[in-house]
């Protein structure tokens, strides 16, 4: 990714934002020019609380180049309370906990580093609940 591309994603990665749709009241994650549900354009932005459910996952062994420092791994589809499906990785779990319904709720963690000069990318990724 390069520097330019990182910033302008930057409230995506860190804080969940996406839009509501104006038109039909739809949440949007992430967000896009037009309205994936009713293909309107025109969207007011918001910010997900990060707390869903694990709707599917898959152990990844064997990671495609640049990520295999980080195999194995577990990436999962979360449902988010407010509806929107996202794809993230799971951290903070042991791939044998995992399972479909598992609250789990959005943190920062490395994504990777890039480039020669080790530029550390942040964003978000998923873990289990923590019970306080």
């Amino acid at each position: 990714m390069n520097v330019a591309r990182y910033w302008r994603t930057e409230r995506t990665r860190y804080n969940l934002v996406g839009e509501t749709c104006r038109v039909c009241g739809e949440p949007i994650f992430p967000p896009r020019d037009l309205c994936p549900h009713c293909t309107e354009a025109g969207q007011d932005l918001r910010t997900f609380g990060g707390k869903g459910e694990v709707y599917s996952f898959s152990h990844v062994n064997d990671a495609p180049a640049g990520y295999t420092e980080y195999q194995p791994y577990t990436v999962a589809l979360i449902k988010l309370e407010e509806g929107p499906l996202l794809t993230a990785q799971l951290t903070d779990v042991d791939e044998s906990e995992v399972r479909i319904g598992m609250p789990v709720e959005m943190v920062t963690r490395k994504l990777k580093e890039e480039g020669e000069n080790g530029m550390i990318v942040y964003g978000y990724k998923f873990r289990p609940v923590v019970q306080a």
